[in-house]
């Protein structure tokens, strides 16, 4: 299972909300560079990246940030937060990111997100952010009628790279993650699913590899020391074996 230490951009800087509240921000350094430089020197191999300026306004303001990672690391970035335009994926592609995630237009107009998904072949996930099993967008302002399931199935012939599933109710409070939901998407689909959303102790981690998940995205614990990066990574190894 692969880990995806998280850097979540606002106004040039690293933070986290909690449940996707943007009144509810706590900043975690200046220099986004830096950060990630720091996860690669505790053994990132990936890096999972959110720009949540462009999840709420469109508005890219941290595209110096992101170019300045992918400069600096050569491990693989991916990117999510208000990708909803051809012209928005070429751009953030050009920036040096390995994949881009979608997920509101997904949603919202799934031929235009198959054709994507066709010309950039694997270099498009689709992200699924779910509140009671039900999809969440518009930067998690607003839930729609679409079960989580149903929507990573309706794609499930298409060249996507990966499914990014986050449960709402467990982003950033450090609750634990929902294995029940993330087991049950694992199970509804072939495309890699990628758990997010409330991963808090080396538990969360074992438990999600046994639940057989691609990967695990990890936020809030790695700032706030709950878990190591290191031994997260050396865990989810050991669960493949």
């Amino acid at each position: 299972m692969e880990i995806w230490p998280a850097i979540d951009l606002r106004g040039g800087n690293c933070v986290r909300l909690k449940q996707g509240d943007y009144a509810q921000e706590t900043v975690f350094g200046e220099n986004p560079v830096a950060m990630a430089q720091q996860w690669l020197e505790q053994g990132a191999e990936y890096l999972h990246l959110v720009d949540l300026d462009g999840a709420r306004d469109g508005e890219w303001t941290n595209q110096a940030a992101v170019r300045g990672i992918t400069e600096a690391l050569s491990i693989p970035c991916q990117l999510g937060g208000g990708v909803r335009e051809e012209s928005t994926i070429e751009l953030l592609l050009g920036l040096g990111l390995t994949r881009l995630i979608v997920g509101t237009k997904a949603l919202k107009e799934p031929d235009w997100f198959c054709a994507m998904a066709r010309k950039y072949p694997y270099q498009l996930a689709l992200g699924i952010d779910a509140r009671s099993g039900m999809v969440a967008t518009d930067g998690w302002l607003e839930t729609s009628e679409t079960s989580a399931v149903s929507l990573a199935q309706y794609f499930g012939d298409e060249p996507v790279a990966a499914i990014i599933y986050t449960d709402i109710a467990r982003d950033g409070m450090m609750q634990g993650a929902n294995v029940a939901a993330m087991r049950e998407m694992k199970q509804a689909t072939e495309i890699p699913v990628i758990a997010s959303g409330g991963v808090t102790t080396l538990e969360d981690v074992r438990e999600l590899a046994a639940a057989g998940l691609d990967g695990a995205i990890i936020g809030r614990s790695l700032y706030e020391g709950e878990i190591q990066l290191h031994d997260a990574i050396r865990l989810a190894k050991e669960a493949a074996c």
